[in-house]
């Protein structure tokens, strides 16, 4: 059987802040390339017009 490994809350806190940091990160890389696409969406609608 495998042996039971139980971590203290304190770590299960810090693991848990660290996951929402890097959780933190991507959803701002994510939101840099949606608003890095709008404005090449934006500046090519302007050379049409």
């Amino acid at each position: 059987m495998r042996s039971i490994h139980r971590i203290s809350f304190e770590d299960l806190v810090d693991r848990n802040k660290e996951q929402l940091l890097q959780d933190q990160e991507a959803i701002e890389k994510i939101e840099r390339q949606i608003d890095e696409k709008h404005t090449k969406r934006i500046n090519s609608d302007a050379y049409v017009s």
